[in-house]
């Protein structure tokens, strides 16, 4: 029975901080994702991962410990899990910037967690497609592994850490967001040079409003175009990011 209680407690504390990293993932902390399936992955993943961390666990020696270290665990994972997801942001923040480019920031999504442009929504499921194709959610999973290495269970994490670990993350992410919505950014300052000079040969012409369709047109064509490579540029990016960051 005692190493029955010492096994519980330790499977606890490790679920504290997976549970958490599975919460802010970004892929499986969706809203479309429902608790239970997330409490099931975090339960499944946590069982999967006690043989091999078990041991790096030392058993609180009472009540208030065990609330302590809980509690703790339940930090350094929310910290892991929301860095990732702060990277991932720059899917989201690149189609905001692609749409409001061609004129589409005003198709919005009401059912996405809030109110967001039709591509920003269709630029990050693309790119969790592409990450969980090219077995980024594998290095995920590895750097939990490894935050037992960087962060031991009963010590407490330096604030200072997290803080610059959330600011390259932060940078990594706007930086990003800017490189994959770059082509389309180009683009949209070359149309609208050209239609200025237009409007000023023709000031009678509305020549913004009939040239709309066309901006959407030619953006959604050059968007097509270079789609692919900006989500393996993206992926590239976020394997990186973990194996620099978080391995």
């Amino acid at each position: 029975m005692p190493d029955l209680s010492i096994q519980i407690t330790v499977f606890l504390i490790l679920f504290a901080r997976i549970g958490a990293v599975v919460m802010a993932l970004p892929v499986f902390s969706d809203d479309s994702v429902p608790a239970q399936i997330r409490l099931l992955l975090a339960l499944g993943l946590t069982l999967g991962l006690d043989g091999l961390l078990a041991a790096r666990v030392p058993v609180p020696a009472g009540g208030g410990a065990l609330i302590a270290a809980v509690v703790t665990q339940a930090v350094i994972g929310m910290a892991i899990g929301m860095l990732v997801r702060i990277v991932f942001s720059a899917a989201t923040m690149a189609g905001a910037m692609i749409s409001l480019q061609i004129g589409l920031s005003s198709v919005l999504v009401p059912d996405a967690g809030g109110q967001v442009p039709l591509l920003s929504r269709f630029v990050a499921v693309s790119a969790t497609v592409a990450c969980m194709a090219m077995g980024v959610h594998h290095l995920w999973i590895a750097a939990i592994v490894h935050s037992y290495d960087q962060f031991p269970v009963g010590l407490l994490p330096v604030a200072g850490d997290l803080a610059h670990l959330a600011v390259l993350a932060t940078a990594r992410a706007m930086a990003l967001a800017v490189n994959l919505s770059a082509p389309l950014i180009v683009y949209a300052i070359l149309f609208n040079t050209a239609l200025g000079l237009a409007a000023r040969m023709a000031p009678t012409l509305q020549v913004f409003f009939v040239a709309q369709p066309l901006n959407i047109l030619f953006g959604l064509t050059l968007l097509a175009v270079t789609f692919g490579v900006a989500l393996t540029g993206f992926c590239q990016a976020m394997i990186g990011f973990v194996r620099g960051q978080l391995l």
